[in-house]
């Protein structure tokens, strides 16, 4: 289609009345293509106002639309001089629509929304100041709920507009710590607070921003000591051992990941996860007989789990054959037979077509992808391998953990298949993915110039 020369936000909404279209629909139809199914109305009535610039989402608009991609990519995000802007009411719908639920449903009324500030393109952060009252029994309900929400889908929404929301719900959950009168009621809150501050680490995480993703570490563990809850400072350990390691830092990793099951209480996800990454880190740092010992540890600490632990979202963990991670750790030992049989394992019990139609594992399903990819690259197999990394990036969800394996994928193509022409169209569609502008590609270093 031939589309005209308009901002972004009025692009789209031109495309998709042309196309015949409601908000609902081309949501749905998002979805449906993409195989995510996290994308709601609201959200592209945000594109549509010019709040959030959809860049994940273009190639999968461009092809619903029918437009060339380079049109949505060129299109400027602001709308010029005199045309309405957005109703600022419309702030309010940042915030997502299960915490408006919860808090109607508990009776909690949000008297007050204001915005913090505002980055053009980038995340408006919200701060959400709610009066309880007598209501803190209400209060912590509306906000165990939130949490359970946001543990679940935190790996399926963009990290950015989860960490928004998130920082919201924290914001809140702060502004009543004070009012909270009975020791136990603070207790609770104090714990339900620390939670969030772990939420958002993770999310920071997947953005990339890991300063940040250490200081909500940090207000986790501090939470977690005035609490008396080890368990919460065990996952903020997690979190520091996985940034340690996809920066490239194994030895870190594997430091901190120790030190968390030594606070982690044994017969808890968290422990058994922390020895998946502490073998995972001692793999990449070439120590075998700690990755040996560590793999062991985490099957024992996984086979003694209850049948009932959660298989998905932020506190879970794959009841699977193998630990978490083991198909990782054997490609860095070089053993990418033993990798490519452990992957596809994982890829047929926990990443099965019915729960990547429901949107669940995009991320970890995309880095399971990669790894697949990096395993069958190291006998030669480059059609096999090239296959998982482009279905690697076709997602929506392109966190930073992705990434950094989509990078070391592209490395290893170009120095093991130089001449080859998929090595070369890999390579392009890692740095489109990345972000990098059609007009630098060219002029981009190769893998071999790139860091993780």
């Amino acid at each position: 289609m031939e589309a005209p020369e308009l901002p972004l936000p009025d692009l789209l909404k031109y495309l998709r009345d042309a196309a015949g279209m409601t908000q609902q629909q081309l949501a749905d139809e998002l979805c449906a293509l993409t195989g995510t199914f996290t994308l709601t109305r609201h959200e592209v009535g945000r594109w549509e106002q010019g709040r959030v610039r959809p860049r994940a989402w273009l190639p999968a608009l461009a092809s619903l639309l029918d437009v060339d991609l380079e049109t949505l990519r060129r299109a400027p995000g602001r709308r010029p001089s005199g045309a309405p802007d957005a109703d600022p009411c419309n702030d309010v719908e940042q915030v997502s629509e299960v915490l408006r639920r919860t808090l109607l449903r508990k009776g909690i009324a949000a008297v007050s929304i204001p915005v913090i500030g505002l980055h053009r393109d980038h995340r408006v952060i919200q701060a959400l100041d709610a009066i309880a009252d007598d209501h803190v029994g209400g209060v912590m309900d509306s906000i165990g709920e939130l949490i359970d929400h946001y543990a679940l889908t935190i790996c399926a929404l963009p990290p950015a507009d989860v960490y928004d929301e998130l920082l919201a719900v924290r914001s809140y959950a702060n502004s009543i710590l004070d009012r909270a009168g009975s020791m136990s009621s603070r207790t609770d809150l104090t714990l339900a607070t620390g939670r969030l501050s772990h939420l958002l680490a993770v999310a920071a995480c997947d953005m990339g921003e890991h300063a940040t993703a250490r200081v909500w570490c940090s207000d986790a563990e501090r939470r977690s000591r005035d609490v008396n809850h080890p368990e919460l400072a065990a996952w903020s350990a997690l979190t520091r051992a996985m940034i340690a390691w996809y920066q490239g830092q194994p030895r870190q990793s594997a430091t901190l990941s120790a030190k968390g099951q030594h606070s982690a209480p044994e017969g808890t996800v968290v422990y058994a996860k922390l020895a998946s990454q502490e073998m995972r880190a001692a793999a990449m740092a070439g120590d075998v007989d700690r990755m040996t010992r560590a793999r062991h540890r985490a099957g024992r600490a996984i086979a003694a789990l209850p049948s009932d632990t959660p298989i998905t979202g932020a506190f879970s963990i794959a009841l699977a054959e193998d630990p978490p991670y083991t198909a990782t750790s054997l490609v860095f030992l070089g053993r990418c037979q033993e990798a490519v049989a452990a992957t596809n394992r994982v890829i047929q019990t926990v990443y099965q077509p019915e729960a990547r139609q429901r949107g669940e594992h995009p991320s970890g399903y995309a880095r399971a992808l990669l790894i697949l990819a990096l395993a069958e690259a190291g006998p030669g197999r480059l059609d096999e391998s090239l296959t998982a990394g482009h279905a690697a990036l076709t997602g929506s969800r392109p966190a930073w953990p992705t990434m950094v394996l989509a990078g070391q994928l592209d490395r290893v193509l170009t120095r093991d298949f130089p001449d080859a022409r998929e090595t070369a169209d890999y390579h392009a569609r890692y740095l489109e993915v990345a972000g990098v502008p059609a007009e630098r590609r060219s002029q981009t270093p190769g893998p071999e110039g790139s860091h993780t």
